[in-house]
């Protein structure tokens, strides 16, 4: 069963990092502050990409960089669907226009 936790406080994330920046296992910390041993691991790595400059090649994203992405996967999704919706309507009148439409041989 799997149950979802409520966040972490944002200022209790900042504390554990700073714990772990100060020489502190995340193992210790998580026995001690009872929050998972991979999750504190993930805050400081998060952490680290965020306060990393931009020149920097780093294969991680940043929080607000994630979420950019998600939004403008989201935006490419939409929009082909709807390239592919006109491009089907395009092809369908075509198709009824040729039927429909006879030109006149006399000009």
């Amino acid at each position: 069963m799997n149950q979802s936790r409520a966040p972490y406080p944002a200022a209790f994330r900042q504390q554990i990092i700073e714990l772990v920046q100060a020489g502190k296992s995340a193992k210790e910390l998580s026995k001690e502050f009872g929050c998972c041993t991979k999750t504190i691991l993930n805050w400081v790595a998060q952490a680290s990409i965020a306060q990393e400059p931009k020149s920097s090649i780093k294969a991680g994203l940043s929080a607000a960089e994630r979420e950019e992405l998600s939004r403008l996967r989201r935006q490419v999704r939409q929009l082909q669907m709807e390239r592919d919706i006109l491009a089907k309507a395009t092809a369908w009148f075509a198709a009824k226009g040729e039927k429909m439409f006879t030109p006149s041989s006399n000009s």
